[in-house]
């Protein structure tokens, strides 16, 4: 069986992909597909990503219309809102979801100087680093992994957040000096995992990406998107939400934030692994209840 794999061109998608080709070798031949997105323009241009879904629209086209089979992108990308007639096929096994310092010279977080400047364009980061450190200077920190360790070496910043995943599927988590403790910055919704999208209507390919989805991960990743959902969020947001399964139990963590930091609203729920999306919805909605939609700057419901 032959199947058409969809990836960007950034070499983290690259690499991604690569590990889903290895991991179906031996039950389907799996060819990669290199599409360009308008989020890889926009962060090549150093421009502001204003929606998750520029990650992922020109591959879901390209499903939609049959250039591909499927696509690999990286869950926190994934918009909450599915197109029709696309389906999430799998998630295979999750790398750890924590945020990693980069620093130069080399210290942990809580050894940077007062008035260190740290670079993300993530609000949810930016958020919780001043919630932990109010003295730090956070400034903007765009394009692809490559790009911000350069500028980072360059002496922009005195140090980087990027997502351990990132880095440990590119070979460079040695270049990380200190992890953060999910007590201190909470991971983005779905960091960690891939997602494998497939045409709805495609029996076929969904039964065949099946043998390398993780029920746990999947199970992780619904709850995760449920919150979102709920929280009816978009990628400028700063939510956090990290889904845990250890045996027959199932715990999440989630947060909103002011973005200065300055307001934390965090809960933490547990159920059954199997009642994911209800679990990521409770969630969401005693976020709600205690204040979120002010800090998300909506209406309350």
């Amino acid at each position: 069986m032959r199947l058409r794999l969809g990836a960007r061109g950034s070499a983290l998608s690259l690499a991604q992909a690569g590990l889903v080709a290895r991991a179906m070798a031996g039950r389907s031949e799996v060819e990669i597909v290199t599409i360009r997105t308008t989020g890889d323009r926009l962060s090549a241009a150093g421009s502001p990503i204003e929606w998750k879904g520029d990650f992922t629209k020109e591959l879901d086209a390209a499903l939609l219309d049959g250039r591909i089979d499927f696509a690999v992108h990286s869950l926190k990308d994934v918009p909450s809102a599915v197109p029709e007639g696309l389906a999430l096929a799998a998630v295979p096994m999750r790398e750890d979801p924590s945020d990693v310092l980069v620093a130069e010279p080399r210290r942990g977080f809580f050894e940077l100087p007062s008035g260190a400047r740290l670079g993300t364009s993530s609000p949810r980061r930016r958020a919780q680093l001043l919630a932990a450190r109010p003295d730090l200077q956070i400034s903007e920190a765009r394009g692809n992994v490559d790009t911000r360790l350069r500028r980072l070496r360059e002496g922009h910043w005195d140090g980087i957040v990027l997502a351990r995943a990132g880095l440990a599927r590119l070979d460079r988590l040695a270049e990380a000096c200190d992890v953060f403790a999910a007590e201190v910055l909470l991971p983005a919704v779905g960091q960690g995992a891939l997602a494998l999208f497939a045409r709805a209507d495609d029996g076929r390919t969904r039964e065949a990406l099946g043998a390398i989805d993780h029920t746990d991960s999947h199970r992780e990743a619904l709850a995760e998107r449920s919150l979102l959902a709920t929280l009816e969020a978009g990628c400028h947001a700063p939510v956090a939400g990290r889904a845990r399964v250890v045996g027959e139990s199932m715990t999440l963590e989630a947060g909103v934030f002011s973005p200065d930091g300055s307001r934390v609203l965090r809960e933490t729920f547990s159920g059954a692994p199997a009642d994911a999306e209800s679990l990521g919805r409770r969630a969401a909605e005693r976020l709600l209840a205690r204040g979120a939609a002010d800090l998300l700057g909506r209406s309350s419901p």
